[in-house]
């Protein structure tokens, strides 16, 4: 099963997007400031895709991709964020960010947007001819 990890400070928005991608039959990790992030990327290798907020405590949107990509990680980033500064979202889109989806979030956009920005395994078909 594919796993998604949400970047979120706000409980409330991590816990919506983290339902909406569980209903869709992904896997779900938490973490709540970029510290937190690189902490359960650590541990779970895994993570095909990263939902990412700008704003938070710690290291916030910007600095986690700085790191991310320091470190040589090339997984694909969706920024989930109420920013909409052009010189934030110009920095965001260099350090590799796929899409930017602007908070409130619209859950039906959320699935055609993985879709489009990154490749992933189809939650229900995840081995060969799409039969387990």
């Amino acid at each position: 099963m594919t796993c998604i990890l949400v970047v979120d400070d706000a409980l409330m928005v991590r816990r919506q997007v983290a339902g909406a991608l569980q209903k869709l039959g992904y896997a779900v990790l938490e973490a709540f400031d970029g510290v937190d992030a690189l902490e359960k990327l650590d541990a779970t290798p895994t993570v095909k895709l990263i939902m990412l907020d700008i704003h938070m405590p710690n290291m916030n949107g910007i600095e986690f991709l700085e790191r991310l990509r320091a470190r040589g990680a090339t997984i694909p980033v969706i920024v989930l964020t109420a920013e909409a500064e052009p010189e934030v979202i110009r920095r965001a889109k260099e350090l590799g960010a796929k899409a930017w989806l602007v908070k409130p979030l619209k859950l039906d956009l959320l699935a055609a947007t993985i879709t489009k920005a990154v490749p992933l395994d189809r939650p229900d078909d995840e081995s060969p001819g799409g039969q387990t």
